[in-house]
C-alpha cells in the first residue's frame, strides 16, 4: 500500500515537473550538444586562429599586447593566450561598464594582427548565451536555468525509481528498446529506455552545472571533499610597488612560464587589473583540457614568484580544489578526452528528447482516459 501511494506521489511529481521544466531542459540540451563540438567546429569555420609554424621563438607579450590594443583603438587587454606552435595568440578584451567581449587573434611570430573577433556576433557566444541564460536578460535567465537544472535533477532521479522494474521477469525485457512496437510503445522505450541509460552521465552535467549557480553547492562539494572544510574565498596576492616599474616584467613571466612547462599546450597571462594586483600565468598540459593546469603568480613590477596557499600546481591540490577544478571539464565531458566529449554530446540529445517523448507518453495516456469515460457503459438487466 505505501509502495503504491510513493509511486502515486512520485509520478504526479515527475509530470508537473516535466511539465514546468520542459521547454528549459529543451533549450539546455540542445545548446550543450552543439557546444560539445565548438573547438572542432571553430578551427574549421575560423582560419585566422592558425599560423604557418616557424623556427624561431614567439615575440615578446609586450609587443603581442601594444598592437591588438592599436588595433582596438587604446582598449586595455586583460589576457593573452599562447596555443601552440601553429595557433594565433589570442589578446583577451572584456569590460562589464560599459560592456564589450573582444578577441584579437595575432601572429604569435611577428606580432601583427590578423582578426578582431566581437565575441558577441560569434555564432558559439550566442549559443552560449542560450545554454546559460535562454537568451533572456543575465539576472532572470540565470535564475530561470539553475532552478530548471535542479528540477531536471529532481525528475531524472524521479523517472527512475518509476521506470525500475519490479521483478526478474521485467527486468529481461525493460532495458531494451522495442525497435518493431507500435509507435505509441516505441516512444515510451526511447523515453524510458534511453532515458535510463543517459542519466547516469546527465546527472554529472546537471550536479556541475548546478555547482556554478549555486554558492551553497560550491560550498558544499568543498565541504565533502576536504572533510568539512571551508571552501577559500579568494587570494588576496599583491605587488607591491617599488621606486622604478619594470615595464619588462610580463614578458619576463612569459619566459620563466614556458620554461617551467616547456611541454605545455597551451599558455595564459593575465594582465594586472590596477596597481596592486599581480601576474596570473597558467600551463595546461593538453589542450581542451582545465582541470590540471598548473597557476603562477608573479609581481608585476618585478616579475618575482608570490607563493599561494590554493590553486597553485595541480600536483600539489588538495582533494576537495582537484574536485572544483573538474567541474568544468566533467561538464563537458572533456575530462576523459574526446571519448567523454562524445558520451556527453549523446546524453545531451538523450536529455533534450526526453521532454518530446515525456510529453507524448502523458499526451497518449491522457487521450486513452478521456476515450474510455465516453464510451457508455451497458445498461444492467433487470432481475
Amino acid at each position: 500500500m505505501r509502495s503504491t501511494r510513493f509511486k502515486k506521489i512520485t509520478g504526479w511529481l515527475h509530470l508537473w515537473l516535466g511539465l514546468v521544466s520542459g521547454i528549459v531542459v529543451l533549450v539546455i540540451s540542445l545548446t550543450g550538444a552543439l557546444l560539445s563540438w565548438q573547438p572542432e567546429i571553430q578551427e574549421w569555420t575560423q582560419p585566422y586562429q592558425f599560423v604557418e609554424q616557424e623556427q624561431k621563438t614567439f615575440v615578446p607579450v609586450s609587443v603581442m599586447r601594444r598592437n591588438a590594443e592599436a588595433a582596438m583603438q587604446g582598449k586595455k587587454a586583460f589576457r593573452v593566450l599562447l596555443e601552440g606552435k601553429n595557433k594565433a595568440a589570442v589578446v583577451q578584451f572584456y569590460q562589464q561598464q560599459p560592456y564589450y567581449y573582444f578577441n584579437v587573434y595575432v601572429n604569435p611570430y611577428t606580432g601583427m594582427v590578423q582578426k578582431v573577433l566581437d565575441r558577441d556576433d560569434e555564432f558559439f557566444r550566442i549559443i552560449l548565451n542560450g545554454h546559460l541564460y535562454l537568451w533572456l536578460p543575465q539576472r532572470i535567465g540565470h535564475q530561470v536555468v539553475i532552478y530548471g537544472t535542479l528540477v531536471f535533477l529532481l525528475m531524472l532521479v524521479s523517472g527512475i525509481v518509476l521506470w525500475w522494474p519490479r521483478n526478474a521477469a521485467r527486468r529481461k525485457v525493460s532495458f531494451n528498446v522495442k525497435w518493431n512496437a507500435s509507435p505509441k510503445r516505441l516512444n515510451y522505450d526511447l523515453h524510458n529506455v534511453l532515458g535510463f541509460y543517459a542519466c547516469w552521465i546527465i546527472i554529472f552535467a546537471a550536479l556541475t552545472g548546478l555547482v556554478w549557480g549555486f554558492d551553497w553547492m560550491a560550498k558544499a562539494e568543498f565541504w565533502i571533499f576536504s572533510g568539512g572544510g571551508k571552501r577559500p574565498e579568494g587570494l588576496k596576492l599583491i605587488s607591491a610597488p617599488p621606486v622604478k616599474k619594470d615595464a619588462l616584467a610580463i614578458d619576463l613571466v612569459q619566459h620563466k612560464i614556458t620554461a617551467m612547462y616547456p611541454d605545455a599546450a597551451v599558455y595564459t597571462l593575465s594582465f594586472p587589473a590596477n596597481d596592486s594586483a599581480v601576474i596570473q600565468a597558467r600551463a595546461y598540459p593538453s589542450s581542451g583540457q582545465y582541470y590540471n593546469g598548473n597557476y603562477h603568480y608573479f609581481d608585476q613590477y618585478t616579475g618575482g614568484e608570490k607563493p599561494a596557499p590554493f590553486m597553485g600546481r595541480y600536483s600539489q591540490a588538495t582533494l576537495a580544489e582537484k574536485a572544483s577544478r573538474m567541474n568544468y571539464d566533467i561538464h563537458v565531458g572533456s575530462i576523459w578526452g574526446w571519448p567523454g566529449r562524445l558520451l556527453m554530446f549523446l546524453a545531451a540529445l538523450v536529455a533534450a528528447s526526453l521532454p518530446v517523448t515525456g510529453f507524448l507518453v502523458w499526451k497518449g495516456r491522457r487521450g486513452k482516459k478521456q476515450t474510455a469515460r465516453k464510451i457508455p457503459r451497458p445498461a444492467r438487466k433487470a432481475a
